[in-house]
């Protein structure tokens, strides 16, 4: 708090400080005074300010060079006087005002302002911009008159000289807002006085003389570059548009007369430096200023920073508002930068545009009386025109502003945009451009090398994550030829949407129906405008600025869908080349051609042409989905036609196409009503079924008649098998009739089926399904029924086999194979189940409906897996296996079977491409789960495993270590269901391989790093080793061969194998052997030891795991 509350107290303590520096100029003196002003109150300051101010200013004038940390304090002294104090006297405003800009300026003054230091310099500023402030009432307008203009101008030039040439960001800023308080336009939070209509004129005519140089070097300073910083940028662009304003405004240039006003003689000279706001001037000044909002719109408009993107909003509100009649050549420039930041990134930004275009919206007319209209209509034109050049020479932001500039200016225009879309060369060139910027890339052969293999995963609904991308509008991402970024496409999706909501319907379609049907080149593009026309139609999905004057009606929306669907499903647009197909009776490629190509005489599909008819299904496929969003519920009196074409689709081995066609599926259940795809196929399968039942007659001409069924399987449920029964033996009568030229595709929907039958009916291996259960249970009741006449009881039974069983082990274990093969030939001419089941097979169940499908199934692939075409016997193969298990449970009629395709799938395992010889052993699985359904009926599981024992040894010992693996699974099995069958056989044929392998390999396994752990030959290693150890014991194996397979396994108990591998060797010895021996043979010292990290062993460690037994 102030200690000297008086002037008189005031004037005793700051005399002395006063005299000094009046005597001596010095920093130290100067710092002594600004103490002393510390303990004075304001108001006696006030009293004492120009006895104060005297010493301070008798320094700044003090001829000859002078420190500039002297200057710097002085300068710094007298703000923090005028910061508390106010300039009541004209003379001492305007002598503080010249003092203070001659500390800029040079000596010579030819170029101001002078090399300081940046602290004086922006000391000097502060300075000036608190002295306007000081400055009490009114007398702050003696600055502006026609006398003080030299001053005035000396001090502007300073200022903006200071804020275009200084690289300080500080001093800029300053020298920015200092002009900006110079000018009468600050904006800071302390109170100002408001200036009348005559003053504002009076200050618009003195700052006439400074636009040009101001405008100019603001310019400059704005187009500067990034790197000054965006708050130096901001700062420009509020002045420019200030000072434009105050000179340019058209309430004050509507007051100025023509005749200019003769000055007095004294006053001739500065007469000059007045300028005359005539009509000539005024148009001659809007000329040069459209040069540089032109230069300033485009810059800003792309800046990174949103706050610089914000103040062009605010230059062209402000201009639009206050000069739209001054500035009328400028007025395209303002308008399209406005609109061009329409769908700016920052939310900020895009709603103060929408904000400040609907307000210009509601005015019918702007400069020189003509209608927005006009002007807008004039850009769009040009715009149109220069579009596709911009595309092909613009970067991604570059293209993202010119679309931006295009949507704004259809939003702008509203229902007017049909004054251009009656043109027809507006339209020509807006439809043209549009064209050429969705064109596609279509040269990506990934497109077309990404098939859907098999049905394996595919059934049931799509995942969550794939409807929630479908909902989202992003189901296929497209790429396109002159454009990356995805914001690109999506403004010119809401331009689309913008041209349907507000332009005419039938004009847009028939346009672009014109352009879909003209070339093939447009085409895909003419479908993606189509689709986003109708959705903006109906208003969905379109952001506008206003509502427009007629809404399309349902019916209307649905006579214009209904006509583009007739178009997109005809044959010549929808079954395109999409593949080279290899269906044919030769192993060669046989192409197969479409009704339409992509390029018409194209004599054969390239990967180009076969990607562009790719991409064009599934934009069309993507126009299905958009007019079922758009129709809703009224979309299902439209199923009938489009359904059927869909799920063709659907089923299209084609990866991209199958899955934009679910997607479409899925947007038509949500847009239908239905709650999932099985409703939506189960609700409508009668004209489905209907349809697939006359296609089939017609297989020459309707080839993809089993696309639908297979589409219809694989995304239904059992509630369907019913339905599509008829429609199936159908497909059984098709195949018997072209199986030589349509094996392929009917064995396509046919694997399906059998695959779709096992998810329905079959859960997993060893749980069946529900359904499948009941079916049991009703079988083993009638069974049991049909038995109780009978007097064999179940403990005769068992007292029987265990007789038996004695039998057979006692002449196996004497070596009399021969024997016990004829004796299993005697019994099995009258086994005694299968003669149980003929003494009632009058009454026996009937197999179930799915069963029966399977058994049919599997009969013709027996007939088709010595077809000579490598691609049906691959898929022969599939259904194989899915037909064994849903068939596991009914084992009259699957042995039978089994038995007739045995030899020809030995034949595929031996003398077959490696490709099919996979194939086979994935059969196999099904062989082991058959061994798993027979092990209780050895009467007919040992003869099969006799025959199948010699293909088996070839597979474990010569063969691919994959098929061994496979092999050495179902050898497990069969050791598990026939014991002391298999004791020889594996004992003389597999043991010594197997041994020898495991020891061949282990020094390879010992030596590896850890990738090693991810090859096929460690897998087989740890296969064996798991399994070696069950078979021994199951086999029951003698002293012998259990101590061949000790020392085999010992060697991977030493610490260098991998972990794995380690303790799937102790696994073995801790099983219950054979002999005791074997303990003690490798009874290890009773020490732990604990591998080294690294999985080798120390030096002078043993390198075997102490406790791997017991």
């Amino acid at each position: 708090m102030a200690v000297f509350d008086t002037p008189k107290e005031a004037f005793g303590i700051l005399r002395p400080a006063c005299v000094q520096l009046t005597k001596v100029q010095t920093t130290e003196n100067v710092e002594r005074l600004q103490a002393q002003l510390q303990v004075v109150s304001d108001s006696a300051l006030q009293e004492l300010q120009e006895y104060v101010l005297f010493p301070l200013r008798f320094t700044l004038k003090t001829p000859g060079p002078k420190r500039e940390s002297l200057v710097q304090s002085v300068v710094q002294c007298i703000t923090s006087i005028l910061s508390t104090t106010c300039v009541k006297k004209q003379d001492l405003l305007q002598e503080l005002f010249s003092e203070l800009c001659l500390c800029l300026s040079s000596p010579s003054g030819l170029q101001p302002p002078a090399p300081l230091s940046e602290e004086l310099k922006l000391t000097v500023i502060q300075a000036l911009h608190v002295l306007m402030h000081s400055a009490y009432g009114d007398i702050i307008l003696t600055l502006y008159q026609p006398s003080t203009l030299p001053h005035l101008g000396f001090a502007v030039s300073l200022l903006l000289a200071l804020a275009e040439q200084e690289k300080a960001k500080q001093i800029k800023l300053a020298a920015l807002k200092c002009l900006q308080v110079l000018i009468l336009q600050c904006d800071c939070p302390e109170h100002h006085r408001l200036l009348d209509t005559v003053e504002t004129r009076q200050c618009g005519n003195l700052f006439a003389s400074f636009l040009p140089g101001i405008s100019i070097a603001l310019s400059r300073v704005i187009t500067g570059g990034i790197k000054q910083g965006h708050m130096v940028t901001v700062s420009a662009i509020k002045l420019f548009y200030h000072t434009v304003s105050l000179v340019m405004a058209d309430e004050q240039l509507a007051t100025i007369t023509k005749d200019e006003e003769k000055p007095s003689v004294e006053q001739s000279r500065l007469s000059e430096l007045v300028v005359h706001r005539g009509p000539d001037w005024v148009k001659i000044t809007a000329d040069k200023l459209s040069l540089l909002i032109h230069k300033i719109a485009e810059f800003a408009s792309l800046h990174p920073h949103w706050k610089v993107r914000m103040e062009l909003v605010e230059l062209v509100h402000h201009l639009m508002l206050k000069c739209s009649l001054s500035l009328v050549e400028s007025v395209g420039h303002l308008l399209k930068a406005l609109v061009g930041l329409v769908n700016d990134e920052s939310n900020e930004v895009q709603s103060k545009c929408h904000e400040i275009l609907r307000s210009i919206a509601e005015l019918r007319t702007v400069a020189e009386n003509r209608a927005l209209a006009d002007i807008l209509s004039e850009n769009l034109h040009s715009l149109a025109t220069a579009l596709p050049r911009l595309m092909n020479s613009q970067d991604d932001q570059g293209k993202f502003s010119t679309l931006s500039l295009l949507l704004g200016s259809l939003k702008l225009l509203g229902p007017k945009v049909n004054i251009v879309l009656n043109s027809a060369a507006h339209l020509q060139r807006l439809s043209k451009a549009l064209m050429q910027v969705l064109e596609l890339d279509v040269a990506d052969v990934k497109i077309v090398e990404e098939r859907r293999w098999g049905p394996e995963g595919s059934l049931g609904e799509p995942s969550d994550s794939l409807q929630h991308g479908l909902r989202e509008g992003k189901c296929q991402k497209k790429h396109f030829r002159f454009f990356i970024d995805e914001r690109i496409f999506l403004l010119i999706q809401q331009v689309c949407r913008v041209l349907g909501y507000y332009g005419n319907l039938y004009l847009l379609v028939d346009h672009f129906m014109g352009l879909y049907s003209e070339s093939v080149v447009y085409r895909k593009q003419a479908a993606m405008v189509l689709n986003e026309l109708i959705t903006g139609a109906a208003g969905l999905g379109v952001d506008v600025l206003h509502k427009r004057e007629t809404t399309v009606s349902t019916e209307d929306l649905k006579g214009t869908i209904t006509s583009i669907l007739e178009e997109y499903t005809d044959q010549a647009n929808w079954y395109l080349t999409t593949s080279i197909d290899t269906e044919g009776t030769s192993d060669e490629l046989t192409v197969k051609y479409s009704r339409a190509h992509a390029i018409p005489g194209d004599p054969c599909p390239t990967i180009r042409s076969m990607n562009s008819n790719i991409w064009q299904i599934c934009i069309q496929l993507e126009g299905v989905g958009c007019f079922a969003y758009v129709l809703g519920k009224e979309f299902r009196l439209l199923l009938a036609s489009v359904l059927y074409p869909v799920l063709e689709k659907a089923g299209d081995s084609t990866l991209l196409i199958s899955q934009t066609a679910i997607g479409t599926m899925v947007d038509v259940c949500h847009a239908c009503g239905y709650d999932s795809m099985q409703n939506l196929i189960n609700a409508n399968s009668d004209y489905l079924v209907n349809g697939i039942s006359l296609n089939l007659r017609r297989v020459a001409h309707q080839p993809h008649a089993s696309r639908v069924l297979e589409a219809m399987l694989r995304h239904s449920d059992a509630s369907l098998l019913p339905l599509v029964e008829d429609v199936i033996r159908d497909v059984l009568s098709a195949l018997d009739q072209f199986y030589d030229d349509r094996a392929s595709s009917f064995l396509g929907v046919l694997s399906t089926l059998v695959a779709a039958l096992v998810q329905w009916f079959v859960v997993v291996k060893g749980k069946e399904h529900p359904q499948e259960q009941n079916i049991e249970q009703q079988s083993s009741t009638s069974c049991q029924k049909q038995g109780k006449g009978s007097v064999i009881t179940p403990m005769v039974q068992e007292v029987e086999q265990f007789f038996l069983d004695y039998i057979k082990q006692k002449q196996i274990a004497e070596g009399n194979l021969p024997a016990m093969e004829e004796e299993e030939e005697e019994v099995q001419v009258p086994p005694p189940e299968p003669e149980m089941n003929d003494t009632g097979a009058e009454g026996e169940t009937p197999l179930p409906a799915h069963a029966q499908i399977a058994k049919d199934v599997m009969e013709r692939c027996i007939h088709l897996l010595s077809d000579k075409s490598l691609r049906v016997r691959l898929k022969v193969l599939d259904v194989l296996e899915f037909c064994v298990t849903v068939l596991h449970l009914h084992e009259n009629h699957l042995l039978p079977m089994a038995h007739r395709a045995w030899p020809v799938l030995v034949t595929r395992l031996i003398n077959d491409d490696p490709l099919a010889v996979l194939r086979a052993f994935k059969v196999l699985d099904v062989l082991e789960f058959c061994v798993t359904v027979l092990h209780l009926h050895e009467n007919h599981l040992l003869p099969m495993a006799h025959r199948a024992w010699p293909v088996l040894v070839t597979r474990l010992i010569n063969d691919d270590p994959l098929a061994v693996l496979r092999a050495f699974k179902v050898l497990c099995t069969l050791a598990e269901k026939c014991g002391d069958f298999l004791r020889r056989r594996f004992s003389k044929d597999v043991l010594p391989k197997l041994a020898g392998s495991l020891v061949t390999q282990a020094p390879v396994s010992a030596r590896a790093g850890p990738v090693y752990s991810h090859t096929l030959a460690f897998k087989l290693q740890l296969a064996v080793l798991q399994g070696l150890g069950s078979l021994c014991e199951k086999l029951d194996l003698g002293e012998s061969d259990l101590n061949k397979v000790a020392d085999t396994c010992v060697i991977y108990l030493s610490a260098k194998q991998p972990v794995k591998l380690q303790e799937a060797a102790r696994s073995i010895f801790t099983l219950k052997p054979a002999e005791e021996g074997v303990h003690e043979r490798y009874l290890p010292p009773r020490v732990k030891y604990e591998s080294p990290p690294n999985g080798g062993s120390r030096r002078g460690q043993p390198i075997y795991s102490a406790e791997f037994i017991f």
